[in-house]
């Protein structure tokens, strides 16, 4: 196997390890057992966790960007949003990356290396979505909104509840639960 085809058997072996654990909780001895490699070679792919970790945030948000543009194909405007709001749903399904993606923002205020990045990629998103549909700023700012909220909704796995404030909250159909059969509060 080369080196590029190993680093990314690393990256995808480390995505559920730094989803458990964040930077911080996450030690480099863990991604290199997921991995089935030592911990020298771990850091021959990768010179630091950090720099592993930075790897993991910018191939999340290029997974994201990639999915809008196959998502959107030749729509535009509220169509754009809507087919890339619709990915994001399912895409959110992959609690490993949803669970990273939450890391790299909360990581973000206690290390600036990693802030610059998730700013940068978030940045990249920003004008991707743009670019994809033509929105104005305002537009903009609701989509990603309600993005986040779909973040926080999903980490939590809220679709696995009944209670009625979730249902209020985001009514799209990945968030669709048996259990919501039963109006119990939560």
């Amino acid at each position: 196997m080369s080196a590029v085809e190993r680093r990314a058997d690393v990256l995808r072996a480390a995505i559920p390890v730094f989803a458990r654990g964040g930077f911080h909780g996450t030690s480099t001895e863990d991604v290199a057992k997921a991995a089935g490699i030592s911990q020298p070679y771990l850091f021959r792919l990768f010179p630091t966790k950090k720099a592993l970790f930075i790897a993991l945030i910018e191939q999340g948000f290029q997974r994201v960007r990639d999915e809008f543009i196959g998502a959107v194909g030749d729509k535009t405007g509220e169509d754009a949003l809507h087919a890339m709001g619709e990915k994001y749903g399912e895409l959110l399904r992959d609690r490993d990356e949803l669970m990273l993606q939450m890391h790299s923002y909360s990581s973000s205020g206690a290390d600036e290396d990693i802030a610059v990045v998730t700013r940068s990629e978030f940045g990249k998103l920003w004008r991707e979505v743009a670019r994809l549909s033509g929105a104005d700023d305002e537009t903009l700012q609701g989509f990603f909104a309600t993005g986040m909220l779909m973040n926080v909704i999903a980490s939590m796995d809220a679709a696995s509840h009944s209670s009625s404030w979730i249902k209020a909250c985001l009514p799209p159909a990945w968030l669709t639960s048996p259990a919501w059969d039963d109006d119990r509060p939560q």
